[in-house]
């Protein structure tokens, strides 16, 4: 599916006035544990609960090779992650994406912005064919906001993951850019 240019830049009046995305920092270790350990944004994740802050340190110190890391800022406080992992050998055309935003900034189109960076250097600087994701099956607005930009599901991953007490599903999505 072509992505539609006008998705890659979400409207005027979905974006905090004053909203910055840049790469992440190692400074950036404190503020990100933080955010990662929230409820709402670790229940659209993998992530267990009770994050440590040395495990956080350590990932941003050594990232994987292929990855791009970028955090949304504002009014300097972290409000939402995104990055881009790149897949090597026979699949270096393909790359995992994931991303998430504060507690108390959902809906208020951070995830647009964090997307179109993504999709954008994924098209225009990493010639990145494919782009693909998880999310779980009741996470309905992460759902319309990766098919506003292109992602289609691909298949049901069923029991993919146990949060809360029991195994959830959820769809595998994928972007092919044509």
């Amino acid at each position: 599916m072509k992505l539609n240019e006008d998705a890659r830049k979400p409207p005027r009046s979905e974006r905090l006035e004053g909203l910055v995305v840049r790469a992440v920092r190692d400074t950036d270790a404190e503020a990100l544990n933080a955010l990662i350990n929230m409820p709402g944004y670790r229940h659209g994740t993998l992530r267990v609960p009770y994050q440590r802050l040395e495990e956080t340190r350590k990932r941003l110190e050594n990232p994987t090779p292929g990855t791009m890391n970028l955090v949304a800022l504002y009014e300097d406080r972290i409000v939402g992650t995104g990055g881009i992992n790149r897949f090597s050998d026979r699949r270096q055309h393909a790359a995992s994406l994931g991303m998430g935003v504060h507690d108390d900034y959902v809906g208020q189109g951070i995830g647009s912005v964090l997307m179109s960076e993504m999709v954008k250097a994924a098209d225009d600087w990493l010639d990145i064919r494919r782009l693909e994701l998880t999310v779980f099956i009741d996470n309905e607005p992460a759902i319309a906001l990766y098919r506003k930009f292109g992602f289609e599901t691909e298949g049901i991953l069923r029991d993919f993951a146990f949060r809360e007490g029991r195994y959830v599903d959820a769809h595998s999505m994928a972007r092919l850019r044509v």
